[in-house]
């Protein structure tokens, strides 16, 4: 019996950290993709933000995030001030077994959720590019990656008041993507639109990106990418069940990305007259 929990612990330890590797990549798609819509002057500024913020979110959340959004205690809106990651699952709790018994590395979980908190950053890097300075935007990268998602995160993963009156979060719609369009949006209102995008009149002049085939790269880098963010969510992989789950969430994933597409090019066509490439890729 040992050896069948040894091995899936392995395996679904293994599958975690695959995954969470496929999340990473996503951050060579949003390089790509910002960096072909920008401008070309503004290309190594927009490189730079996301490598940078992505070497900021894993510091930071290994730091303090990750403990602050798993360390709290259950029921709470304020998580208390915590600090690294804390011990390893022991080998003697993984194969006790039992409900709460761990099934996969407590650092496996970290590097997944780590990545998470890049990819949140990531939105904001996108909707504030071409009108944000380097170092401010590093800045608030600091206090999104280590402080803001990780207080939103503990609300439901963590276990907060959100998570005990019912929400359920299967792979970070609301922890991730909304925080990340929430502090997105709080920054273009702040900012304002890019120079040159409105005339006085209120005419909208179009700012072409200067790579197309650069940004194309980049949204296949996501689509791959969105196969271990949705697939890893399951959290496991080692019996039929999850197994059976996983497979189905690559397949809605694909499917809702080749739609995003479709729908996009014939809206493009029925708005513009003709098919636009950014519209599919975004």
């Amino acid at each position: 019996m040992n050896e069948v929990t040894d091995l899936s612990y392995a395996l679904d330890t293994f599958y975690f950290l695959i995954c969470g590797a496929l999340v990473m990549w996503m951050a060579a798609g949003f390089s790509m993709l910002e960096a072909g819509m920008v401008r070309g002057k503004n290309t190594a500024e927009i490189l730079t933000k996301n490598i940078a913020l992505f070497a900021i979110a894993c510091t930071m959340y290994l730091l303090v995030g990750y403990a602050i959004m798993y360390s709290s205690g259950e029921g709470g809106f304020l998580p208390s001030l915590s600090f690294l990651i804390g011990g390893e699952n022991s080998v003697e709790a993984a194969l006790a077994g039992g409900e709460d018994a761990p099934y996969y590395a407590m650092r496996a979980d970290f590097f997944f959720q780590v990545v998470f908190v890049a990819t949140a950053m990531s939105i904001v890097s996108g909707a504030v590019a071409e009108r944000m300075k380097l170092w401010a935007f590093l800045a608030f990268a600091v206090v999104m990656t280590g402080f803001i998602y990780p207080i939103s995160g503990y609300w439901t993963w963590g276990g907060g008041w959100l998570d005990a009156v019912g929400y359920s979060d299967y792979a970070g719609s609301g922890i991730v993507h909304m925080a990340g369009a929430a502090a997105a949006l709080a920054g273009v209102l702040i900012l304002g639109p890019r120079k040159g995008k409105y005339g006085k009149d209120g005419a909208i002049h179009a700012i072409p990106g200067a790579n197309m085939p650069l940004a194309t790269l980049g949204t296949f880098i996501l689509w791959m990418g969105w196969f271990g963010f949705n697939g890893g969510s399951e959290l496991k992989l080692s019996d039929v069940a999850s197994a059976n789950n996983v497979a189905q969430v690559f397949v809605n994933t694909n499917a809702a990305a080749a739609a995003g597409v479709i729908a996009a090019l014939v809206l493009a066509k029925l708005w513009f007259r003709k098919a636009d490439l950014t519209m599919a890729l975004n």
